[in-house]
């Protein structure tokens, strides 16, 4: 089953220019993996350092091994210096889709 990953976390909008190239690195990364099908962060235009994150994962073995990666772990190792709090994300079992 399908799933997506999706919400937000908090940078200090001060913070946000040093975190780029970390995130543009789990980005690239991640979306590299097997059983990526969609990997993105936005930034709120209307509440700065807000990051919107959306993922889509094949299933949920893909997912697990995404946690294990060597990438994932380098990308947490950032966070505290750059302020990172805030992580609110949920994952949601997509059963089927359709274009609207």
């Amino acid at each position: 089953m399908t799933l997506i990953i999706a919400g937000v976390v908090r940078v200090p909008p001060e913070n946000l220019e040093g975190l780029r190239p970390h995130m543009l690195a789990m980005l690239a990364a991640s979306r590299a993996e097997e059983g990526c099908l969609e990997y993105t962060y936005a930034e709120d235009i209307a509440d700065p350092g807000l990051i919107r994150v959306f993922e889509v994962w094949r299933d949920s073995s893909a997912l697990d091994a995404h946690f294990q990666t060597p990438h994932m772990t380098e990308w947490r190792s950032h966070w505290p210096r750059f302020g990172v709090s805030d992580r609110r994300l949920f994952a949601y079992e997509i059963a089927s889709q359709r274009p609207l």
